[in-house]
C-alpha cells in the first residue's frame, strides 16, 4: 500500500522552520571545538606506534575478561586465570598463523603448475572475441608501446661516435653470516616486539582491571558515578559480545566453506577457510577478498569454467545464510552502529592506522558511541554513528508532514503498527505531531500554506492507513476469519500491552464496542483540528461505530443549522489549541440547541493528558457531556451510553426600568 519513499528533504523544501522548532524541544548538545578534534586526530595519527598496541590490548582485554571471570567462578585464582586466558588466546593466534604460513608456502610451490590453465583461459577469451575483441586490442596496444620504448632505448649511436662494446659486469655478494642473520631477523623484530608488548599490556590490564576502572572513574566521571559506571559496563558488554559473537559467526561461516572447497577440489581448502574466518572481521570488504582468492585459484586449477561457478555459488550461498539467518539469530544489530557509520569508521580508521585500523574499526567505534551515549560532551558521536533514532517518533512524523511527504510518513506508521494498535499510534505519535504543528502556528512560524500542507498530508496519512484499520476491525469482529499471520501479530500486540500495563507504562483500558452508535467527528478551529478529527473517526470506525465527519467551517452558526443531526447520537469536537475554551462553550450551546437529545463531547488534544477531575470540572463548565484529553478518553466518551446532559438555561438579565418622563408643568398663568 505504501508508495516509494523519498530519500530525504532538500534544504529548499518548506517547513524547515517547523523542524527546527520541533528540535528545540530536544536537549542541546555541546560540540567540541574544531581545534580539539584536529588535535585528537593528529595525536592518534602521529602516535600510532604507541596507541595502536594499546588499542589492540584494550580490545583483547574486553574479549578475554568474560573468560577470566568464568575461570575465577570455578575457583581458579586471578593470576593463573589471567595467564591461562592470555596464553591460550595467543597460542591459538600463533597456531593460526603457523597453519596459514604453511599453506601459503605449499601454494607458492604449486603456482607454476597452474600457469598453463590460466594461459589457456586467456587464449580462449582472446579467440572468442569477448567484449568485441577488447582483450586483443589492449594486448596489441601494450605490445606496440613496449616495442616503441625498446626502439628508443636501442637506437643506433651517431656516425661520428665509435661504437663501444658493453663491458660484462658480475656482482659477487660476500655477506658475513652475522649480516645474513641480521637480514633475516631484522624484519621480524618490530612485529615480535609489538606482539610481546601487547601480551604484557593485556596481562596487566586483566590483573588491574578494577584499579584501572576506578582510576578512569576518578579521572573523568567522579562527579557522576552512576553514569560513568553505566558507560564502562555497556562498553565492556557490547564490545565483548560483538567480538565473541563475531568469532562464533565467522567459525560457523568458515567450517562449511572449508568443507565445500575441499569437496570441490580447490587446493589448500584449509587456508581459504582460515582466511575467510579472519577476513570476516573486516567489515564489508573482508568477505569479498576472502572469496576472490579461492575464485582465482579455481580459475587456475581446472581448464573449464564450471569449478569457478560452483565456487562462486558456495560463497554466495554461505553469505546469504550467514547474513540473514546466523547473524540475526546470534546478535543481530547489537553493536549499536548504523550501516553508514560502519563504512565511515572503516575508512577513517584505515586512513589513521592502516590495515589493523580497518580490522579494529567496528569495536573502536562502538566504544566511541557508548562514550557519546553517556557523556554529554561527546553526545554528537552517538548522534552521528549510533543506530538509535535521533528524532522522537512524533517529531519524525511531523518533519515528514511538513515536507509534504505522506508516503514516507505512512511507511513509518506501518512499521510502528507492527507492534502497536491504531489508536496507540494516533495517541502517542500522530496527535503529538499535530500538536507540534499547532505550536508552530501559534508562535507565528508556520504560514497558511504550510499549515494546509501539513493538514493535507495528515489527511492522506489517515487515508493510507485504511487497510490497517480494516484489518483491526475484521480481527475484532471475527477473529476466526483472520489469517494466521495477522492473528499472531495481534496476539503479540496484546501481550506487549499486557506487559506494559503490568510495568505501569501503558493503560490497558479496553475500548468499547461502537455498534449501533452514530458519531459525528468535527474539527474545532482549523485544518489541523480536522486532521485530528479524521484520526478519531477512523479509530471509532474500527470499534464498529457509524462515523461521519465535519470540517471546522461547518461549526459556525450557519453551518451548525445545516448539519444533519437526526441520526447522530454524539458529536465530538476536537481542539489542538488548549486556549479554545470559550469557542468550545459556544459550540456546545449551538449543537445542543440544534438537537436537545444530542450528546456533545469536547477533546482538548494533549500529549500527556490531564487527570479525570480536571476533565469533569471542564465538562461542567462547558455544559458538555464529556471532556477528553487523549484518544482513549475520547473514544470512551463518544461510545458511552450515558444520557445527554441538558442544556443549562442562561440567566436572563433583568431590564432596568426606563424612567418615565413627567409632563411639563403648565405654564404659569
Amino acid at each position: 500500500m505504501a508508495a516509494n519513499r523519498r530519500n530525504g528533504m532538500h534544504p529548499s523544501e518548506p517547513g524547515l522552520v517547523g523542524v527546527v522548532s520541533a528540535a528545540m524541544a530536544l536537549p542541546r548538545m555541546s560540540l567540541p571545538t574544531v581545534a580539539t578534534v584536529v588535535a585528537a586526530v593528529a595525536a592518534l595519527y602521529f602516535g600510532r606506534e604507541v596507541f595502536l598496541p594499546i588499542a589492540i590490548a584494550l580490545l583483547l582485554t574486553f574479549a578475554l575478561a568474560p573468560l577470566v571471570s568464568a575461570l575465577k567462578r570455578v575457583g581458579i585464582p586471578r593470576l593463573p586465570a589471567v595467564i591461562a586466558s592470555v596464553l591460550g588466546a595467543f597460542t591459538v593466534l600463533a597456531l593460526f598463523s603457523f597453519i596459514v604460513a604453511t599453506q601459503v608456502s605449499e601454494l607458492a610451490q604449486n603456482i607454476p603448475l597452474y600457469q598453463s590453465n590460466i594461459l589457456t583461459k586467456v587464449r580462449s577469451l582472446k579467440e572468442s572475441g569477448v567484449g568485441g575483441g577488447v582483450i586483443a586490442r589492449l594486448s596489441e596496444a601494450i605490445e606496440r608501446v613496449g616495442q616503441e620504448l625498446d626502439r628508443q632505448e636501442t637506437s643506433p649511436p651517431a656516425a661520428d661516435q665509435p661504437r663501444r662494446e658493453p663491458v660484462p659486469v658480475e656482482i659477487i655478494a660476500r655477506e658475513r653470516p652475522l649480516q645474513v642473520l641480521q637480514n633475516l631477523i631484522g624484519p621480524l623484530i618490530s612485529p615480535l616486539a609489538s606482539a610481546g608488548l601487547i601480551v604484557v599490556v593485556v596481562i596487566f590490564m586483566l590483573l588491574e582491571r578494577e584499579d584501572l576502572r576506578d582510576r578512569f572513574i576518578r579521572l573523568v566521571g567522579y562527579g557522576d558515578l552512576h553514569r560513568t559506571t553505566e558507560a564502562l559496563q555497556e562498553a565492556g558488554k557490547r564490545v565483548g559480545r560483538y567480538l565473541l559473537m563475531q568469532l562464533v559467526v565467522n567459525i560457523v561461516y568458515a567450517i562449511p566453506v572449508t568443507a565445500g572447497l575441499w569437496v570441490l577440489g580447490i587446493p589448500n581448502a584449509l587456508l581459504w577457510g582460515l582466511l575467510a574466518l579472519a577476513l570476516r572481521f573486516v567489515p564489508y570488504i573482508g568477505p569479498i577478498i576472502g572469496a576472490l582468492l579461492p575464485l582465482f585459484l579455481a580459475l587456475a586449477v581446472a581448464p573449464g569454467w564450471s569449478l569457478v561457478l560452483w565456487t562462486a555459488g558456495l560463497f554466495v550461498a554461505m553469505e546469504m545464510i550467514t547474513g540473514n539467518v546466523v547473524e540475526p539469530w546470534l546478535y543481530g544489530s547489537r553493536t549499536g552502529l548504523s550501516p553508514l557509520a560502519i563504512i565511515v569508521a572503516a575508512i577513517f580508521w584505515t586512513w589513521l592506522w592502516g590495515p589493523l585500523g580497518l580490522v579494529l574499526s567496528t569495536p573502536l567505534t562502538v566504544c566511541l558511541v557508548v562514550l557519546g551515549r553517556h557523556v554529554p560532551q561527546f553526545e554528537f558521536l552517538d548522534v552521528l554513528f549510533g543506530n538509535e533514532p535521533v528524532l522522537e517518533p512524533h517529531a519524525r512524523l511531523y518533519q515528514r508532514l511538513l515536507a509534504g511527504d505522506p508516503e514516507e510518513a505512512t511507511d513509518h506508521a506501518e512499521e510502528m503498527l507492527e507492534e502497536k494498535y491504531l489508536f496507540e499510534f494516533y495517541d502517542k505519535v500522530a496527535i503529538p505531531a499535530l500538536l507540534l504543528g499547532e505550536q508552530d502556528r501559534v508562535r507565528g512560524v508556520m504560514g497558511d500554506e504550510q499549515r494546509r500542507r501539513v493538514a493535507a498530508s495528515a489527511q492522506m496519512l489517515v487515508a493510507n492507513l485504511d487497510d490497517s484499520a480494516r484489518e483491526e476491525a475484521e480481527e475484532d469482529d471475527d477473529p476466526a476469519t483472520v489469517e494466521p499471520a495477522t492473528a499472531d501479530k495481534y496476539k503479540d500486540k496484546d501481550k506487549d500491552r499486557d506487559k506494559q500495563a503490568q510495568a505501569g507504562g501503558e493503560d490497558d483500558t479496553e475500548l468499547p464496542d461502537g455498534t449501533d452508535i452514530s458519531v459525528l467527528c468535527a474539527g474545532g478551529r482549523g485544518e489541523l483540528d480536522d486532521a485530528a478529527a479524521a484520526m478519531l473517526a477512523q479509530v471509532l470506525e474500527v470499534q464498529g461505530a457509524t462515523v461521519s465527519k465535519a470540517s471546522f467551517a461547518d461549526m459556525d452558526p450557519t453551518g451548525v443549522r445545516r448539519l444533519e443531526l437526526d441520526a447522530v447520537d454524539t458529536v465530538v469536537v476536537g481542539f489542538l489549541n488548549r486556549d479554545s475554551v470559550k469557542h468550545a462553550r459556544f459550540l456546545v450551546r449551538r449543537l445542543k440547541r440544534a438537537k436537545s437529545a444530542l450528546r456533545v463531547g469536547i477533546v482538548f488534544w494533549s500529549k500527556d493528558g490531564d487527570d479525570k477531575e480536571t476533565a469533569v470540572e471542564m465538562a461542567n463548565d462547558l455544559n458538555a457531556d464529556f471532556v477528553a484529553f487523549g484518544m482513549v478518553e475520547a473514544v470512551l466518551g463518544a461510545l458511552s451510553s450515558d444520557p445527554p446532559v441538558a442544556l443549562k438555561v442562561a440567566a436572563k438579565r433583568r431590564r432596568r426600568p426606563r424612567p418615565t418622563r413627567k409632563a411639563p408643568l403648565a405654564a404659569a398663568k
